[in-house]
């Protein structure tokens, strides 16, 4: 007799599901835990139950949202601070710097886990960047020839237990390897050309011993996160990412056979899968996710799929705007056509980048906030399109009416076009995108300003002290007239700018005392936006924003930032910076609008800035700043699309920055991201001065600069604001020596590499004073 064996049945998956959940809590119960442990004030285990709270508290909500408890729909991927370093930590890659706050098996603490996060002493952080195309910054990881890696964390293992146990099959989420890899950057002393991905082989047994211990402990699916497939903006080339593609599903999924494991689900957010459909599809993997918001449906069946569960992501879990669910479900319909397994809606990528719900905001306009879907919201929607899959249309009739009246109504509001605003944009002319020579600007803007060699600054913010919050937070009550809560605010200036002085800088700022957020200020004094009470959205570890919601067309009715400024410029005789925010940042850190290409909106944003500069201009500051940390983060995945992005984005800094007069000085800042792609778009911008970031990558970017001839103006940060940590003297020293070795002396500034909102003083002050203390002798050598 011949024995044969059989393939398990694939597990049952639901008709909709979502691919994540905000995790830091409706009201930022996370970020106050983790806050609270870092200053001493509670215990790990203090953090551990507020996590545990909150996690059977998401599980909780999305069940009552309709999503099923029985099948898992309800994806398990809490993070304390950040995912990619919670894989660093199952798989024990933590850096050998940090080697001693692991224990013997390479598990980490919440305390270590923390340091790795933040640094200590002499030993930097984990490097910080862009999350894809996202506003959310990831940590780095650091791999090597040299690289141990090892199972030593199976926290997936117990959160997905715990769900269990509460009644809730759970849907475990980890970063995919590929991905992982394909993000890491080689250790310091890698032999050149060495890629994290040549350790993929090694890597592999660890996810197939987690992959075991999540079958024993019950798990029926598990998703694995590949993002790296839809992009080919990485180090590592399109075809290599493919291929180890193809090697580490041969692993996972044929090598390692259910019911050894669970089934996989490989979720593609952020964009479009293209030719790595096919090779996904060519895999052992029982079910695929795909981003049909941010990419586009298969229009013929694709060899492969007839076997898988496809995830049509039709609801975009990267923006705020109610679907048209009538739209939503004809794309699934024809997703149906193609003969996959099973066809199920869920969101294009996970809900963590939008806020928890609507139904925390009562202060906003109500005709806006049913045009709006946060996270709850658009599981609601899911719910729903699940519904018109398994039942029919007829069953989601009521919805689909209500969805397309909310978008009709959005699109007649008013507000949401205003002829004027567009008028002024149609009329621009091709002069109102460019300055004069920059020879010119330089010595005319050296013969106002007079300033040393390696001049100094700072990015802008100083800390917001709890003083400063306080009186936010009682202006806001009525317990404080406009006129006493300004009076503080004055103060405050007065005292960062006598602080300033003190430590000898030579530019100097404001410190912002009265602004909230560089783009919510904004939006708070321009038409066209709105602001939230609580829409809190997780930037890094347990830094979390509200971006403002830019629904209309957009103009500014009087001026925002001259009355501060000019305040300022009265208390010292050395040049002031004015202090804006660029029109492609305020885009990007904002929820805009999808109803119109993003450079018209872009355009408009830019014009309204443009008056804000010249009326700066006009009022004496000879020193503009415009801040553009998120260039590179709108930057497309597809290297296609690099060039129509950086034209627009370009253009949009330049309308706003070419009214002034030669010799007033236009200031950028880009910070966390790749700066070496976009050399040429920084070059464009035509600013005099550019600030970049560059502590916490030890000056990478420099080569880039030098590389390419760049002859305006540069600031690569000495100093990393993201950690708690005082950069010695020393350390900045080497820093800036290693930046005038590779870039003229006449170009380079010294700054650190962010604003200091988020700091302390007793971090800033000693900071500040090394900076200071490190240019001086610099200066001296020159």
């Amino acid at each position: 007799m011949t024995s044969t064996t059989t393939t398990p049945a694939v597990p049952e998956f639901p008709a909709g599901t979502i691919l994540g959940y905000p995790r830091i809590g409706p009201h930022r119960e996370l970020k106050k835990a983790l806050e609270a442990f870092w200053a001493g004030k509670t215990s790990a285990d203090d953090v551990e139950a507020v996590a545990a709270g909150l996690r059977k508290q998401t599980r909780a909500r999305l069940a009552g949202l309709g999503l099923r408890t029985d099948v898992p729909a309800i994806p398990s991927a809490f993070s304390f601070y950040d995912h990619v370093l919670d894989t660093t930590a199952v798989v024990g890659a933590v850096p050998a710097r940090f080697a001693d706050l692991a224990d013997a098996d390479g598990r980490l603490d919440l305390a270590g886990y923390s340091t790795v996060a933040r640094g200590r002493g002499d030993d930097l952080p984990l490097e910080m960047t862009k999350w894809f195309d996202t506003n959310y910054h990831y940590l780095v990881p650091e791999i090597g020839p040299e690289t141990t890696f090892r199972y030593a964390s199976d926290r997936p293992v117990r959160e997905f237990a715990e769900g269990l146990a509460d009644g809730v099959l759970t849907r475990p989420v980890l970063v995919g390897p590929v991905t992982y890899l394909a993000l890491a950057k080689p250790t310091e002393g890698a032999p050149e050309g060495f890629e994290p991905l040549d350790r993929l082989a090694d890597l592999l047994p660890v996810y197939v011993d987690l992959l075991r211990d999540l079958a024993a402990a019950g798990a029926t699916w598990v998703q694995l996160d590949e993002p790296a497939l839809v992009s080919d903006s990485l180090t590592v080339t399109p075809e290599a990412v493919r291929a180890a593609v193809t090697e580490a599903y041969r692993v996972l999924a044929t090598e390692l056979a259910r019911p050894d494991r669970p089934a996989i689900l490989v979720a593609a957010p952020y964009g479009d899968l293209g030719a790595a459909l096919g090779v996904l599809a060519a895999t052992d993997v029982e079910g695929i996710a795909l981003d049909l918001v941010r990419g586009a449906a298969p229009t013929v069946a694709v060899k492969g799929l007839t076997s898988k569960v496809v995830v049509g992501g039709v609801i975009d879990g990267h923006n705020i705007w109610r679907a048209d669910l009538d739209t939503k479900l004809q794309v699934l319909e024809q997703l149906e056509t193609l003969g996959a397994a099973q066809v199920a809606a869920g969101t294009s990528t996970s809900l963590f980048h939008v806020p928890h719900t609507v139904e925390d905001e009562p202060a906003l306009d109500p005709t806006l906030r049913g045009w709006l879907a946060f996270a709850d919201q658009k599981v609601a929607e899911v719910v729903t399109l699940a519904e018109g899959l398994t039942e029919g249309r007829e069953a989601i009739h009521a919805e689909l009416l209500a969805a397309g009246d909310a978008v009709r109504s959005r699109a007649a509001a008013p507000g949401v076009v205003r002829p004027e605003v567009r008028e002024r944009v149609a009329a621009l002319t091709e002069g109102e995108f460019h300055r004069g020579p920059f020879a010119e600007r330089r010595s005319a803007q050296a013969a106002r300003l007079a300033l040393p060699p390696l001049p100094t600054t700072t990015i802008g913010s100083f800390p917001q002290t709890p003083e400063i919050r306080k009186a936010r937070a009682a202006h806001a009550k009525g317990d404080l007239t406009t006129e006493q809560y300004e009076d503080e605010m004055r103060a405050e200036i007065r005292r960062v700018v006598e602080l300033q002085e003190a430590i000898g800088l030579d530019v100097l700022v404001h410190g912002e005392p009265e602004r909230n957020d560089m783009v919510q200020y904004f939006a708070e004094n321009l038409d066209g936006f709105a602001v939230t009470q609580n829409g809190w959205v997780q930037s890094y570890g347990s830094r979390c924003t509200r971006p403002s919601i830019l629904w209309g067309d957009v103009s500014r009715p009087a001026p925002i930032t001259v009355a501060w400024t000019t305040y300022t410029q009265s208390l010292t005789t050395k040049p002031v910076k004015g202090m804006l925010t660029g029109p492609v940042t305020i885009l990007a850190w904002s929820f805009v609008r999808d109803d119109q290409p993003l450079a018209d909106t872009a355009n408009q944003v830019a014009l309204a800035l443009r008056d804000e500069i010249e009326d700066l201009e006009a009022a004496g500051i000879a020193v503009v700043q415009v801040d553009e940390p998120a260039l590179r983060e709108l930057l497309p995945l597809k290297a296609a699309d690099h060039a129509a992005y950086l034209d627009w984005s370009v253009r949009s800094f330049t309308l706003a920055t070419s009214g002034v007069r030669p010799d007033t000085q236009i200031h950028t800042h880009l910070c966390y991201s790749e700066f070496g792609e976009i050399i040429g778009a920084i070059d464009g911008l035509d600013a005099d001065v550019t600030s970049i970031e560059a502590a916490r990558s030890k000056m990478e970017i420099i080569g880039d600069i030098a590389g390419a001839g760049y002859a305006r103006g540069i600031g690569p940060g000495v100093y990393d604001i993201h950690s708690p940590r005082v950069p010695t003297e020393g350390e900045v020293t080497e820093l800036l020596a290693e930046a005038v070795r590779s870039i003229d002396a006449d170009q380079l500034w010294v700054n650190p590499d962010c604003g200091l909102k988020t700091r302390r003083y007793e971090e800033v002050n000693p900071s500040l004073e090394h900076m200071l203390a490190a240019t001086r002798a610099v200066r001296a050598t020159l």
